[in-house]
Order: structure tokens, then sequence, then C-alpha cells
């Protein structure tokens, strides 16, 4: 999920993210299973003791918001210190290049996820300083719809942008609007605010820029960029599903219309085209030329900067002919207005990306990927896929991503690489997605619209609904199963 920087006073995005899936690694006996690998560190004290921190290190993300500590330290250190771990174990006995290859090839993973998210997190930024996203809600709120019409078209629009402004960023300017229109009433904004959590879970699954397990699938190789649309109509029912159901509880009222006058600032649908250019430029990299997207995105950031140039190029023309406008028109506020402009810099809506984000990111890659090299994710591996059905395993594992964040869970099974049908690599994809929508911490999304809503949309509100949401999971997974039978063909 792609994140922005919000100004002070305004909400710093938190997850919640428990340390199940390192608990589960730690009490999976060794013994039990065939560990593949130069080294099996999974029954030694240094394997132990990197389980520990990591395990350590998730208790004090988990804890974020008791102990104000921003969630990336904690993973870069022991990021550090459990290759550091594996660095000491291969120097000792004379593999010193084994190790370094395999640190150098899960950078490289994240490298590329990193560089593609900041492009992504550039443009979303610059679409924000640009007041399109202002100017959208400034359009729903003034043609003043009553509750029902209002839960359904923020619910929709969530489904329909995240794919691809991303699940979080879609989530709390759907939020906005819910909880400016609907002030006061705590029971509507809770209702609404699932509604907008599912939806953007839902149509965050079935793009690859919708969220990051999603980039990561698709840059991994495994599912064709036009293979994630497969996932479309299992994601509208696992969002349409909890909404009907949620929608026969909302009151059928009209809310006070508030009226709010925002004026797109120059450059912005342009900009809003340019995006769209970098993400066909990125599909086409992958596609055509069998490269890494991220050769797209750093291409399009190009475009952006180029872009960026010519608006403060032409900024002095551009405020003397407004000038001249408004002056004949009388238009004083305007003019006033005009006082503040400043030059666009794309440079600053870089800086303004959640750098925090980013290297939490990173502290999970190495984490999953060094506990991955000890062969810690091969027992794993072996427990889910081979000891199970893959469809259980895969669907368990959607479950599981409602406690523990999606993103170590998908780059465990990315690591892991089992022997699975296409059809079940897009489950994985699927349950992964929507599977956070079971509980308010179980995505990003939900974390986020739970600070912006604080009081209103709480974890015990969506508990509530968390059975109903658990039909739309079902339903989900049965209709892709339905669907795309001849893909799960391969093996059982």
């Amino acid at each position: 999920m792609m994140t922005l920087h919000h100004d002070p006073g305004q909400l710093r995005v938190t997850r919640c993210w428990p340390f199940l899936l390192a608990a589960l690694l730690f009490f999976i006996s060794p013994a039990a299973f065939a560990v593949t690998g130069e080294i099996d560190l999974t029954t030694s004290a240094v394997g132990f003791f990197a389980v520990a921190i990591f395990v350590l290190a998730y208790s004090l993300v988990m804890a974020e918001e008791k102990i104000h500590m921003r969630k990336s330290k904690p993973v870069l250190v022991a990021a550090g210190i459990i290759w550091g771990l594996i660095g000491w174990v291969y120097v000792q006995n004379g593999m010193s290049d084994t190790s370094e290859y395999a640190f150098r090839v899960t950078l490289l993973e994240f490298t590329e996820l990193m560089l593609f998210l900041l492009v992504a997190m550039t443009y979303i930024n610059a679409m924000e300083e640009r007041r399109v996203f202002d100017a959208l809600r400034s359009w729903m709120l003034r043609k003043g719809f009553n509750y029902r019409t209002l839960f359904w078209l923020t619910g929709g629009l969530a489904f329909i942008l995240s794919p691809i402004a991303d699940n979080l960023t879609t989530a709390l300017l759907m939020c906005a609007v819910i909880t400016k229109v609907a002030e006061g009433d705590k029971r509507f904004i809770n209702l609404a605010c699932i509604n907008i959590v599912v939806a953007a879970n839902a149509g965050g699954a079935f793009s690859p820029f919708g969220d990051i397990t999603t980039l990561m699938v698709w840059q991994a190789g495994l599912i064709e960029f036009q293979e994630f649309f497969i996932l479309f109509i299992p994601s509208l029912v696992n969002f349409l599903i909890p909404a009907m159901v949620m929608s026969l509880f909302i009151k059928d009222q009209k809310p006070s219309s508030v009226y709010e006058d925002v004026q797109l600032k120059r450059g912005a649908r342009r900009i809003i085209a340019l995006f769209l250019l970098t993400i066909g430029t990125a599909v086409l990299c992958h596609t055509l030329l069998n490269l890494p997207p991220v050769l797209g995105m750093m291409t399009g950031l190009g475009y952006l900067q180029f872009f960026g140039y010519y608006l403060r190029q032409s900024l002095p023309r551009s405020l003397e002919r407004k000038r001249e406008r408004y002056s004949r028109l009388g238009d004083n506020k305007k003019l006033e207005q005009l006082g503040g402009v400043v030059p666009f810099d794309v440079f600053n809506r870089v800086a303004r990306a959640e750098w925090d984000t980013l290297l939490f990111f990173y502290g999970v890659v190495m984490c999953v990927g060094g506990l991955g090299f000890m062969g810690y994710l091969g027992l794993l591996s072996e427990a889910l896929y081979t000891g199970w059905n893959a469809t259980w395993a895969n669907i368990a594992l959607g479950v599981v991503s409602a406690v523990v964040d999606n993103i170590p869970v998908m780059f465990a099974v990315l690591t892991m690489e089992p022997e699975m049908s296409h059809g079940h690599w897009l489950l994985i994809t699927l349950t992964a997605g929507v599977g956070g929508s079971l509980l308010s911490i179980g995505s990003a999304a939900g974390v986020a619209v739970m600070g912006q809503a604080r009081g209103s949309y709480t974890f015990m509100g969506h508990l509530r609904w968390s059975p109903v949401i658990l039909l739309g999971y079902i339903a989900s997974i049965l209709v892709h199963m339905w669907l795309n039978a001849e893909s799960f063909a391969l093996f059982g």
C-alpha cells in the first residue's frame, strides 16, 4: 500500500503488526521437515536468536502508538542483526560469497519495489498539492446526497479509485468525505468507514498498483499485468456482499449540505495524464521489453520533472495573465490568492513521501529474507503447502493477514516459491489483499481510517460486522474457484 505524508495535525498512518508469523516460524518443529540450503540454521542457537530478534522487533512495532516510536526503527535494527548473524556464520565456514550474494539479491528485490513506490507516492503527493483530491471531495459534498447514496457512492469510488491511487490513499479520501458530511452521526460513520475499507482493499486486489502485495506479485513475474483483472469479479463480490447487508441498516435521511469552493491548481489535469502515461510506460516495459516495471516508473518521474520545470518557468506569465483577467472582472479575492502562489517543486513532493513506511518495508523484506535464507520459510512452506492442500493454505494465509499484515505474509510466500498452479497464485493474491478487511487492524487502510475517524470507526465497531465481511471473503474465493477452475488444474 502507497501512502502520503500528511501535514502536522493530520493523521500519520500507523499499523498494528502482531508477531504471529514469527511465532509460527519459531514453534514449527525443525525435525519434522527436510530443509534445503547451504547451511541449515533452523536448529542452531543463531537461528533461534534471529527469530527472537524478529519477534521482539514486531512486538515494538505493534506497540508503536503506545511507546510513540516509529515502526521503521525496530525492523531496521532487526534486519541488521539477522544478516549480521548470517554473515558471521558463513564467514566462519568460508562461504562469505554465498551470504553476500543472498543479501544482494534480497536487497535488489526491495530496491525495485521501493523506487516503484517512491514514484507512485510522488505523483499522488503532486496531485494532492494540485488539489485534485480536494476537488473530488468538494464535488461530492456540494451534491447533498442522502446517507444511503453517500454510502454506496463512497464505497463505489473506493473500489474504482484504489486500483489506481492505492487502497490507503483512497480510503483516507473517502473517509474525509464521510466524516465531514455526517459529522456527529457515529453509527453511520462507522458503517460507511467499514464499507470504505472493504471496498478499498477489494479494489486494490485486482490491480498491480492497488496494494504493495499485488505489486510484489507482478514484479516477481508470477502474474502478468492483464491477468490481475481476472480477479475483478471475485473482488467485486467481496465488496458487494457486505455492502448490501450493511446498507439495509442505514437510515434514509439527508445530511446537511456542506459547500466548499475548491479550484484545481494549474497543471493538475496534466499531472493526472502524466501519471496514467507513467503507468502505461511501466506496463509496456514489463510486457513488451521484459524489463522491470520500475524502469517505466523512473522514466515517468522524469516526465513529472520536465513538467515541473515547465510550470516554474511559465509561472510569471501565467500569473500576469490571471492578474489582468481578475482586474478586469474586479475579483479582488482571487487577486489576493495569486499572491500566495508558489512554484511547483517535484523534489518537495519526493521529500513528502512516507519515508517511515519505505524504511519499514526495507526492514520487513530484509528480515523475512534473512529468515528464509536460514531455512525457516522452507519449513513453513513444507508445513503449509505439503502438509496442507494449497487451496486451504492460501485461504488460511488470507485470514492470517487480518492479524499479521499482508506484506510479510506475501513476501514469505514469494520467498518460499511453493509449487502451485496459476489459479493458486491468483488465489493467494486475492486472499492476501482482501483478508485484511476482516479486522480493522488487518490492513493499512483500516488502521488509517481508525485514526482519521477516531471515536466513530473503532475496532469493536468493525468486529461486529466481521461475520458479514467473512461471507464476502468466502464468496469471493468460491467465485474465483468457479470462474477460473481451469487455472487450478496443474496441482491439487
